[in-house]
């Protein structure tokens, strides 16, 4: 199925279902993906359908301090609107070395060109442990962390997590922001290596909604697929079914967002 990679450091600004209308920052290579998950529904593709990783190097804080800069000023000068300066891109965005440096840059950058837009950043929570992302992701506005759901077993097959994933340590590190973070989780069903999962399931919903009661975050995004995959015979749940499963937690005073 056809998937595509972001070939600027920035790009847009383009709509974004979650953040309005938002200027992207990709702090990965732009010929090939590089992510500690390779989901399958990722629509940057397979992590082996990129170019080779001897090929994939990842912009220096140089390199996009000057990209920021230049169309930092350029949209100022034309006059758009910039609701959200978001970090995704080309894979996960915390595993650039320079991540912490940038943050800086990109909050001065803001304050400048953008005081009314926020500094969002799309991770999939595996990198936390490092002191530097954490302290980083801290001067942001909206640290968007990604658990899709409560098996580990089933996340593996659905994130394929380079080297090993344990579920309880992301947690654990999410529980450090204090609430203070969007908790955003893909729901969508399909068969993988013979293995037929179902996200909105009921014991599946049971343990996602215990992990939200247990993180308590500012707000949580659910949404499903929008575009093609890597991985045929995915399927796309219904809004109508993802705020049936929802409601609960709704009920109870969470504050989610369907997509």
């Amino acid at each position: 199925m056809a998937t595509f990679l972001w070939s600027d450091i920035v790009f847009g600004p383009i709509h974004s279902r979650r953040v309005g209308t938002s200027l992207g920052i990709n702090l990965l290579p732009v010929n090939g993906k590089l992510c500690s998950f390779d989901c399958i529904y990722c629509e940057c593709g397979a992590m082996s359908s990129g170019a080779p990783r001897k090929d994939r190097k990842m912009p220096t804080l140089a390199q996009v301090s000057d990209a920021m800069s230049r169309r930092f000023k350029e949209l100022h000068d034309e006059g758009v609107k910039v609701d959200s300066i978001s970090f995704t891109g080309n894979g996960e965005p915390t595993l650039n070395k320079d991540f912490p440096e940038i943050i800086d840059k990109t909050v001065e950058l803001r304050d400048k060109y953008f005081p009314s837009a926020v500094i969002s950043v799309f991770s999939n929570s595996t990198t936390l442990e490092k002191r530097g992302v954490f302290e980083a992701l801290m001067k942001v506005d909206n640290r968007i962390m990604k658990v899709d759901c409560s098996d580990e077993q089933l996340l593996n097959v659905i994130n394929k997590p380079s080297g090993t994933y344990r579920l309880e340590r992301v947690l654990k590190n999410l529980e450090r922001f204090n609430g203070d973070f969007i908790l955003q989780t893909m729901f969508f069903k399909g068969s993988v290596d013979g293995c037929e999962f179902d996200l909105t399931s009921p014991a599946l919903v049971a343990g996602w909604s215990d992990i939200v009661r247990r993180l308590r975050p500012a707000k949580v995004m659910a949404y499903s697929l929008d575009r093609d995959t890597p991985v045929a015979g995915l399927m796309k749940i219904p809004k109508e079914r993802l705020q049936e499963v929802t409601a609960p937690l709704r009920d109870e005073g969470f504050e989610i967002e369907i997509f």
